[in-house]
């Protein structure tokens, strides 16, 4: 049989833990204490079923490892080497209903604290080092070991688009680099992984303690890998610098994330001064030098990650110095080229490139991708909302805009900067981390506070700076609506404020891991982009929503009162001649699923305000946890609501036969409120049986 375990410490000031696998835990604990940091770990949980054979049993002790790294609660004691993405039989039928029962166990027990949803949206876990590399990710780790080893090369550049995996393999490498030999169990690996665990034996040899640093030059792409540093064991948030820190060390090893934001003396604003003094200290004529040329000066070996279609300024490090960084003799090279940020995949990254460039053949018929969600909108107000309803459903919905606009409320908080028709909006309140601030998802951001990060949805403004020429069938500028000072001062030629712009776009198309809607302020644009990107909805071009006769599931669905079911929800469901329907946004797909009814009270105020009229589905089976449900139940009193109804956020705990069958031990039904003073709901035994799902939470029709 065999054994997944996590072992952990709580009495540190930040706990430390370990996941394994075996078939002899006995031995193996043993071992454990032998090591100079496991022996010290206290609790130990061992999780064990007929049904793990070796591939299950390997691929659960590494989401183990993954989410346990993105929950935050614990630094891991394991090394990042090895987590391998395997494929066995009923995989996802059978064994993603087992792990994700061990997680919510793992909760229960107070071992893990979040929920697997909320780990996959955070960024400690989407950057964190314990990752299965892809085998293109793989290719480029060897290529850069192996020139680590060779003292021919200094210089290591690892090209790719936005979304082919840089950041993480560059973490992922970092942290290998920074693990000590005895971290590594070298017993597990298989013989067509021998070649990586040789390598690895050699890079501890020549390099048993590195003084190594990871240069990112935004800042606040810098600050979060900070937060990611922070959680990891062996990688402190010091060791992440901005380029000027070059300065102060010279380092075994450099990396530089985000390399083609190395910048030159060129619209540097407040950075001047830091800029002038950094290359004084070194050596450099400021206004000759780069801060590429800090890097290469600084360190013995540098590892570059670029991509020179998001180098979007004046200010960046020009495309000929890595030119020559990369032609030169002691530099190796390696190119990234698999798509892992967005669904739509290279398909998608090539048509937005040809998009941009004017490259689509005439009467092409416009795209359609399996799994991404790419449309144009005609609606500003039906994007926004659209977005709102993405960002409720699934978290990291994010409205952004080309710098078409001056940033008024800068100087000027509550001012609004956009200004689209009927509609005010405000760019971004804050530049630090903007993506996860509270107030992101009523605000509008730019390239400067969006590149490097992920989001789930995006949708983007294209501004009156972009445009398009009918008579040369090109997209052109217009500088004067382009309001980024140190992004066209000092450009004096058009083409490249061009480039810099398409790259801004292209980059800003780049951040949607499941959908980009698009709203495009120029006339001439929009009608070349439709050619290409379908419409949310073709009708709203010409039919005034509001005017259009109610259509029973095509623009309106049942508004139910929960108050007046008393006789139970499914009495309710008969459709007749006085049911009341309530108009749904054109841009919104319904079927005969779907309904609507009003919510009240403020145990869900975090998402639905009081009294909103809420869009719901009819629950149809499958995994409810994390989402938001509408249950029904004898156990509640709600008069307000509804009085055997309550909506909440849905999650259960499970425990599994030795026939793979399974039932419920508990259901947790969690309030999203202000206030603290509304509980979970906790069913448990009997109660279970009573229970009914309702519909699930789609967004919010009505406020």
């Amino acid at each position: 049989m065999s054994f997944l375990y996590p072992l952990n410490n709580q009495a540190e000031k930040m706990p430390s833990a370990y996941v394994g696998e075996t078939t002899d835990a006995q031995s193996r604990f043993a071992n454990h204490l032998h090591h100079p940091d496991k022996q010290k770990l206290t609790q130990a949980y061992l999780i064990s079923s007929d049904k793990f054979n070796k591939s299950a049993t390997l691929d659960l002790e590494a989401n183990l490892i993954k989410y346990l790294s993105g929950d935050g609660k614990y630094q891991l004691l394991n090394a990042n080497l090895g987590l391998a993405n395997h494929r066995y039989y009923q995989k996802d039928e059978v064994y993603a209903a087992i792990f994700r029962a061990v997680w919510d166990d793992l909760r229960q027990k107070n071992i893990a604290q979040h929920s697997l949803e909320y780990i996959d949206n955070s960024d400690l876990f989407k950057y964190s080092p314990y990752k299965s590399l892809s085998p293109d990710q793989t290719l480029a780790l060897i290529t850069v070991m192996q020139s680590l080893l060779d003292d021919r090369y200094r210089h290591i550049v690892i090209e790719g688009g936005a979304g082919t995996g840089k950041t993480i393999l560059a973490v992922f490498l970092f942290k290998l680099l920074q693990t000590h030999i005895e971290d590594f169990y070298f017993g597990g690996f298989g013989a067509d992984e021998q070649p990586i665990v040789d390598l690895v034996k050699k890079l501890k040899q020549k390099y048993p303690n590195p003084n190594m640093a990871l240069v990112i030059p935004m800042a606040s792409f810098r600050q979060t890998v900070k937060k990611i540093f922070k959680h990891v064991k062996g990688l402190q948030p010091s060791m992440v610098i901005g380029p000027a820190d070059l300065s102060r060390n010279k380092y075994d090893i450099v990396f530089v994330d985000e390399s083609h934001r190395l910048r030159q003396r060129v619209n540097l604003g407040a950075y001047f001064r830091a800029f002038d003094e950094a290359s004084q200290k070194l050596g450099f004529d400021s206004d000759k030098c780069n801060e590429l040329d800090w890097v290469v000066q600084q360190s013995d070996k540098a590892i570059l990650f670029y991509d020179e279609d998001q180098s979007i300024k004046p200010s960046d490090a020009p495309k000929e110095a890595f030119d020559r960084l990369k032609n030169h003799p002691q530099t190796q090279t390696k190119l990234l080229d698999s798509q892992f940020r967005v669904r739509g995949g290279p398909r998608y990254v090539r048509f937005i490139t040809q998009l941009l460039h004017g490259r689509l053949p005439k009467g092409q018929e416009p795209i359609k991708l399996k799994d991404y969600d790419f449309k144009q909108f005609h609606s500003l107000q039906a994007l926004i909302d659209h977005i709102k309803q993405k960002n409720q459903q699934e978290k990291l919905a994010r409205m952004v805009a080309g710098y078409a606009w001056p940033w008024v409320s800068k100087k000027n908080p509550g001012a609004a900067d956009i200004h689209i028709n009927d509609l005010a909006l405000t760019w971004n309140s804050t530049s630090n981390d903007w993506i996860n601030s509270p107030n992101a998802i009523h605000e509008v951001g730019c390239i400067h506070t969006t590149q490097g990060y992920d989001l789930n949805y995006t949708g983007i403004i294209f501004g009156p700076e972009i445009g398009y020429d009918t008579q040369k069938q090109e997209i052109i500028i217009h500088r004067q609506h382009y309001y980024d000072r140190n992004g066209k001062d000092n450009v004096k030629n058009p083409e490249q404020l061009k480039a810099y712009i398409l790259h801004i776009y292209k980059t800003l198309m780049l951040r949607g891991i499941r959908g980009t809607y698009l709203y495009i302020c120029d006339e001439a644009l929009r009608d070349y982009v439709a050619q290409y990107v379908p419409w949310a909805d073709q009708a709203a071009a010409t039919v005034n929503d509001d005017e259009t006769p109610l259509e029973p599931y095509i623009n309106s669905v049942p508004l139910y009162d929960l108050k007046a079911a008393a006789g139970g929800f499914s009495e309710l469901q008969q459709v007749g001649e006085d049911t009341d329907w309530i108009r749904v946004p054109i841009h919104i797909p319904i079927t005969k699923d779907h309904f609507a009814c009003q919510v009240v009270g403020e145990s869900m105020n975090k998402v639905i305000p009081n009294g909103s009229i809420c869009l719901f589905r009819k629950d149809n089976g499958g995994s409810r946890n994390g989402k938001i449900v509408l249950v029904e139940h004898s156990r509640f009193r709600d008069a307000a609501f509804g009085a055997n109804y309550t909506i909440k956020e849905y999650h259960s705990q499970k425990h599994y036969e030795a026939d793979g069958t399974w039932a419920h031990d508990r259901i947790l039904l969690k309030p999203l409120s202000d206030d603290p003073t509304y509980q979970p709901i906790v069913l448990k035994g009997d109660e279970l049986t009573e229970l009914k799902v309702v519909g699930l939470f789609e967004g919010v029709l009505q406020e």
